[in-house]
């Protein structure tokens, strides 16, 4: 599997987490001049700007670790871009992220 179509399954996998725990998605891949949000949502008081990292093992670490200082800058740009266009009714946000490891792990028992 190439890591675009692992990339994609993992934000099919995080939009249905996210979906199943009550949030609205508004935007799935936003993507602006300031750069790019996987996920933006609400879960009606605060607007959440989700990062979806996957990973097919944790030989490279930990997927959240993938989202270093200069990624959340990145987002926090797309962010400020999305809000001033979008004018959103919420006025609390929220930077989250979404984590997923595909990995198959032979003989545990």
């Amino acid at each position: 599997m190439n890591n675009w179509v692992l990339g994609r399954a993992g934000e099919d996998l995080a939009e249905t987490l996210i979906s199943e725990k009550g949030y609205e998605i508004l935007e799935r891949g936003f993507r602006c001049p300031a750069g790019e949000i996987d996920i933006i949502c609400t879960d009606g008081s605060t607007m959440h700007f989700v990062e979806v990292k996957t990973r097919s093992s944790r030989r490279c670490g930990l997927p959240e670790e993938a989202v270093d200082g200069r990624k959340q800058l990145h987002m926090r740009r797309a962010a400020v871009w999305y809000i001033n266009a979008e004018h959103p009714k919420e006025n609390r946000f929220s930077f989250d992220v979404v984590s997923v490891t595909c990995e198959h792990l032979k003989g545990v028992f």
